[in-house]
């Protein structure tokens, strides 16, 4: 397989920025910090994105809102990521190959 084309950083563009990073953490984390009406400080992860699916439980279905405990941060990350791709909040550009 030719690799020379895979990237080594995950690119996430929401209306005129974008976030670059090499995890999806590291983008929520980023995210996190833009975040307006977001007052804690950086904390727990899943903080961030309970307060941040709850802006949105009227339009996505309770299962969609649920932070598994059996899900590690790169994934839930990830899956937010997607989800807010999916649902024309921003875009999901390059992921890396792991």
């Amino acid at each position: 397989m030719n690799t020379q084309f895979l990237t080594q950083t995950m690119l996430f563009r929401t209306g005129d920025k974008e976030y670059r990073a090499a995890s999806a953490v590291e983008i929520v984390r980023r995210l996190e910090q833009d975040a307006a009406g977001y007052l804690r400080p950086p904390g727990q992860l899943r903080e961030f994105l309970r307060w941040s699916l709850a802006g949105w439980s009227d339009s996505l279905p309770t299962r969609e809102l649920d932070l598994s405990d059996h899900l590690g941060d790169e994934t839930l990350a990830l899956s937010y990521l997607c989800l807010c791709a999916e649902y024309g909040l921003g875009e999901l550009l390059d992921v890396p190959r792991r």
